[in-house]
């Protein structure tokens, strides 16, 4: 019942008002964001690029942006979370703080997919003079294997989330000539070493998920009224997490 109050109080909010003030978490690789987000403007946000640091700055990054927000009486209508896939320690820490803030501040959750925010990052970044682009983000997911899609510009799936071992001939069937492949996200870098080349693949370096740029996704699944379940949502890890066993020194 609490998820569908919600959806009428958006309604009713939307019906008088566009603007909404979003809290975006980003947790899904090495990289912690936090940024609080209002009707297209940034207005406050921090980002750690140290490695996995986020269960030490995620807390004091989201305490900052709250802060911020209650001296300027701005009320925070919803919480975003980027849900995966990623890194599964990530992405645990970051739907565990955001669903805690949505339980303290009594306002819905928001789930953002990690590949279409590189997607979308993508595009706001770079212009591309090319009619026939398909989007593919890729993760690092270890060894050969990344988690990736396959989207157009308007982020319909033409391949949905999967992880995929990288060999040759992966995206083979999409490469006939009919379009040009936009690849990005940290698992691009392997597949740059191992994919043939050809003028059908274009390679976005330096793409990585932030909170900044969760903002276009975060807002249009308010204005929808696309909410999580705060009690049983869980991440999109794609696949099990495996145990590994320390390598032996000597």
């Amino acid at each position: 019942m609490r998820h569908k109050s919600w959806k009428i109080t958006i309604f009713v909010r939307n019906f008088y008002e566009t603007m909404a003030t979003i809290l975006n978490i980003e947790t899904s690789t090495d990289v912690c964001s936090v940024a609080l987000t209002q009707d297209g403007q940034v207005l406050e946000h921090h980002e750690d690029y140290q490695g996995h640091n986020h269960a030490v700055v995620l807390s004091r990054f989201v305490e900052s942006c709250v802060a911020y927000a209650r001296t300027r009486e701005l009320p925070i209508d919803a919480v975003a979370v980027s849900i995966g896939p990623g890194s599964y320690t990530g992405l645990r820490i970051g739907l565990s703080e955001a669903k805690g803030l949505c339980f303290g501040l009594s306002v819905p959750l928001i789930g953002v997919n990690t590949l279409q925010l590189l997607v979308v990052s993508t595009m706001f970044a770079n212009f591309f003079d090319d009619d026939n682009l398909l989007y593919v983000p890729m993760l690092d997911a270890r060894r050969k294997e990344v988690y990736t899609a396959v989207y157009t510009p308007a982020l319909e799936p033409i391949v949905q989330p999967q992880p995929m071992i990288l060999d040759a001939g992966s995206l083979s069937q999409l490469r006939d000539g009919s379009h040009t492949l936009v690849l990005m996200g940290n698992g691009s870098d392997k597949a740059h070493e191992i994919l043939s080349p050809g003028q059908d693949l274009r390679f976005i370096p330096g793409v990585k998920p932030v909170a900044v740029d969760m903002m276009a996704l975060a807002e249009k699944h308010f204005r929808e009224g696309e909410f999580l379940d705060v009690a049983y949502s869980t991440p999109a890890y794609l696949k099990e997490f495996q145990a590994t066993t320390p390598k032996k020194l000597i």
